[in-house]
C-alpha cells in the first residue's frame, strides 16, 4: 500500500511562524484525516481515538477543547442548521422574484425574458464573489466573513426593492450576488470543519438539501407577493431574512477555523472564546496576495473539476431551467397567475428534493461504514461514496424528458410538475454524493472545492435565461429535452471513470500543499 508524508507543526515552530517538517508515514487516507499524531520533543507518538463502532475517528480530534471536532453534538447541529439556512438564503435572494417576472416586466416596460436577466446577473456574481471571501475566511475566520457578507446581501436586497430604474436594479443585483456567494462555499467548509468522516455524508446532505431546495421554496412566497402585494416585496422578504440570520449568527455561530497541530489555548470557556469577532486568526497565518490565486489550484485536480462540471450541468438542467422558464411557460400554456406558478414549481420540486435527501446522505454514510468495517489498515476510499449516485444519474434525464414532452404537448400542469419533482429528487442525490466525495478526497480544501462547484453551477446556470425559451420554441421542447438529457449523460461519464480509477488519478496528482493543517 502506498504512503504519503505528513507535515507536523510543533509548538515551537507554530509560535515562531516557521514550519518544521517531521515526516511521519501514514496510510493514504486523506493526509491529516487518518492518524492522530502528537509531536513531543524529538519524538512522535500515535494515539487513535475511536467512534462508537470501534473504528478510528477521521479526522482525529486534538486534545484542545476549542477544536470544532470536540464541540458537543448539539453545538455541531446548531452550526450545521445555521450554515444550511444561510445556504438556503443564497438562491432565495436570487429566485424569490422569479414567479413575478410578469409584473416586474410590466413595471420596467420590458419582456419577461429580459426580466429574467436580473436573476441571471445575480447568479453570475454569486459564482465570482467567493474568490474573494474564501482567502479572507481562511485567514481571519469563517465567522467574521459570513457576518459581513450577510450584511451586504441584506442591504443589496433591500436596495433591489427600492430600485427606481432598470440600471439601479441590475447594480443592486450584482452586489447581492457578491454578498450571497459566501453562503455556498464557507458553509460547506464549516460542515467539514465540524463533522467526522462517518457523519459527513448526512451533514453534507442536510446542507445541500437546504441549498437545492431554496430555489424551489422561493417561488411560493414570491408568487403570492408578486400577485397580491408588489414585486418589490420579493426583494424585501430576502432582505428581512438576511438580517434576521445576521442577528442569529452574531450570537449563536462559533468560529470553526482551526489549525491542526496548533498549541491549545488554556481557557475554561472554549465555546465562548470561539464566539469572538476577531482574534482567532491562527498563529503564523497572514493574508498574502498569493492566497487569492492559490485557490485556483483546485481546478487542476480532475476529481474536483470534472465533478464540478457534471454537478453544474445537472443542477442547471434540474433546478435552474425550471425556475427561469416556469413564469413564462405556465403563464402562456395554463394562464397561471404568479401565485399559482409559485405553488406548482415550489411544491413539486420541494417534495422531490426532500425525498432525495432522505435517501442520499444516509446511504452514502452507510456505504462508507461498510467499506471500512473489518479492514485492518482502515484505508479510506472516497470513491465508495460515488456508488450512491446511480439513482440520481439515471432519474435526472428521465425527469427532464417528462418535463420537455409535457410542455411540448401541453398536457395537464401536473405533467411538467412531476418532471420537476423527479429532477429535483435526482439532483439532491447527485449534490450530496459529489460534495461528500470531494470533501473526503481533499478535506482541508473543502471551501475551495465548494468554490469550484459553486462557480461552475453559477456560471453554467446564468446562461439559462438567455437560451432556454428560445431553444425550446425553435426546435420544440421535446427535442430540447432529448438534447439536454444527452448532454447530462455525457457529462456523467467522468464520474463513472472515477468510480474505478479515482484513487489512481488522485495518487498520480498528489494532494494540495496549502491549508493542510486546517
Amino acid at each position: 500500500m502506498s504512503s504519503i508524508k505528513l507535515d507536523i507543526l510543533d509548538d515551537k515552530s507554530i509560535s515562531s511562524g516557521q514550519v518544521v517538517e517531521d515526516k511521519v508515514t501514514v496510510s493514504p487516507a486523506d493526509d491529516l484525516e487518518s492518524q492522530a499524531v502528537h509531536v513531543g520533543l524529538g519524538k512522535a507518538e500515535t494515539s487513535l481515538k475511536l467512534d462508537k463502532t470501534g473504528l478510528p475517528l477521521v479526522p482525529q480530534p486534538s486534545d484542545d477543547a476549542s477544536d470544532p471536532l470536540n464541540f458537543p453534538q448539539w453545538l455541531k447541529v446548531a452550526v450545521l442548521l445555521q450554515v444550511s439556512f444561510l445556504a438556503l438564503l443564497g438562491p432565495l435572494n436570487q429566485a424569490t422574484v422569479n414567479p413575478a417576472f410578469v409584473p416586474l416586466a410590466a413595471h420596467f416596460k420590458i419582456s419577461t425574458v429580459v426580466a429574467s436577466y436580473q436573476t441571471t446577473i445575480a447568479i453570475a456574481f454569486a459564482g465570482i464573489g467567493s474568490f474573494v471571501w474564501v482567502p479572507l475566511a481562511n485567514t481571519y475566520g469563517r465567522r467574521p466573513v459570513l457576518l459581513f457578507s450577510t450584511l451586504i446581501a441584506a442591504a443589496s436586497s433591500l436596495g433591489s426593492g427600492k430600485a427606481l430604474t432598470w440600471s439601479q436594479l441590475i447594480a443592486t443585483r450584482v452586489l447581492n450576488g457578491l454578498g450571497t456567494s459566501s453562503f455556498f462555499t464557507l458553509g460547506a467548509g464549516m460542515v467539514s470543519d465540524t463533522f467526522f468522516l462517518h457523519e459527513r455524508g448526512r451533514a453534507m446532505g442536510i446542507f445541500t438539501v437546504f441549498l437545492t431546495n431554496s430555489a424551489h421554496i422561493a417561488p411560493i412566497p414570491g408568487g403570492f407577493l408578486g400577485q397580491y402585494v408588489s414585486y418589490r416585496w420579493c426583494y424585501y422578504l430576502p432582505a428581512i431574512l438576511d438580517f434576521t440570520m445576521f442577528v442569529v449568527m452574531l450570537f449563536c455561530l462559533p468560529e470553526t477555523l482551526y489549525l491542526r497541530g496548533s498549541k491549545p489555548v488554556v481557557t475554561d470557556k472554549p465555546i465562548l472564546r470561539r464566539m469572538k469577532l476577531w482574534g482567532l486568526r491562527p498563529e503564523g497565518k497572514h493574508l498574502k496576495v498569493s492566497d487569492f490565486f492559490r485557490q485556483f489550484i483546485m481546478f487542476k485536480y480532475p476529481t474536483v473539476l470534472l465533478s464540478a462540471f457534471y454537478y453544474s450541468v445537472a443542477f442547471t438542467l434540474s433546478s435552474i431551467l425550471p425556475a427561469v422558464t416556469s413564469a413564462t411557460l405556465f403563464h402562456e400554456l395554463y394562464k397561471f397567475t404568479a401565485s399559482e406558478t409559485g405553488l406548482v414549481l415550489g411544491l413539486g420540486t420541494l417534495i422531490g428534493s426532500t425525498l432525495g435527501e432522505l435517501l442520499g446522505g444516509v446511504v452514502i454514510d452507510r456505504s462508507m461504514y461498510l467499506s471500512r468495517k473489518g479492514k485492518k489498515d482502515d484505508e479510506i476510499i472516497p470513491e465508495v461514496r460515488l456508488q450512491g449516485i446511480w439513482v440520481g444519474a439515471i432519474l435526472q434525464p428521465i425527469g427532464l424528458l417528462i418535463w420537455g414532452f409535457c410542455i411540448q404537448y401541453k398536457t395537464a400542469y401536473i405533467g411538467p410538475a412531476m418532471g420537476f419533482g423527479v429532477m429535483c429528487f435526482a439532483i439532491q442525490i447527485i449534490s450530496t454524493v459529489l460534495y461528500s466525495y470531494n470533501a473526503d478526497c481533499y478535506k482541508p480544501q473543502t471551501p475551495e472545492i465548494a468554490q469550484v462547484m459553486n462557480f461552475g453551477r453559477q456560471t453554467v446556470g446564468m446562461t439559462t435565461g438567455f437560451w432556454a425559451i428560445a431553444m425550446g420554441t425553435k426546435i420544440g421542447f421535446q427535442f430540447m429535452a432529448v438534447t439536454l438529457a444527452l448532454v447530462g449523460l455525457v457529462s456523467f461519464v467522468p464520474i463513472v471513470v472515477f468510480m474505478f480509477h479515482g484513487k489512481t488519478i488522485r495518487d498520480k496528482m498528489g494532494a494540495p500543499t496549502y491549508n493542510r493543517s486546517l
